[in-house]
């Protein structure tokens, strides 16, 4: 008889799974990070006019958005004429000042609140009208920072 004994089982070892945990929240970690929400449904139409300047907005102060245009597709039981958007839902001109209150009540810190700036984006075949129509209620609500939202494309390139 032989001192040393042959190994009977030939099974493979056990996967160590020690490091697993840390991997999964590594995974989980990165795309929390580089994920980004979409803020609106678009429910209009809304191509952008064509800018020859641009100026870009500094993201610590909060921005509101107002929508406007003729609706989507799959919106048009709501008409062809051009409509506003505000948040995820269509609106009136008279709901803008409750909407302007409601977005400086979000803002968490008070020292922002004067900051709100407004970006209009407006479709370029939208009638003027409206524009008109939200300025003057922006007005009424002292939102009185207005950015006009444009598209960038072959103007910016020449």
């Amino acid at each position: 008889m032989s001192k040393f004994k042959g190994k009977k089982d030939n099974a493979l070892p056990a996967v160590n799974t020690a490091s697993l945990p840390d991997i999964v929240f590594m995974l989980l970690f990165f795309f929390m990070v580089v994920t980004v929400m979409r803020e609106d449904t678009l429910m209009i139409d809304n191509l952008l006019p064509q800018a020859d300047q641009v100026e870009k907005l500094e993201k610590k102060y909060p921005i509101s958005y107002i929508y406007a245009g003729k609706p989507g597709k799959g919106y048009e039981k709501f008409g062809t004429e051009a409509r506003l958007q505000l948040n995820d839902k269509f609106a009136d001109i008279s709901e803008i000042r409750a909407f302007i209150s409601a977005e400086r009540a979000s803002i968490a810190r008070e020292e922002l609140v004067d900051f709100l700036t407004v970006s209009l984006k407006v479709d370029k075949e939208a009638n003027m009208g409206i524009v008109s129509d939200i300025k003057k209620e922006l007005r009424e609500a002292n939102a009185l920072k207005i950015n006009y939202t444009v598209g960038t494309g072959s103007a910016l390139d020449n």
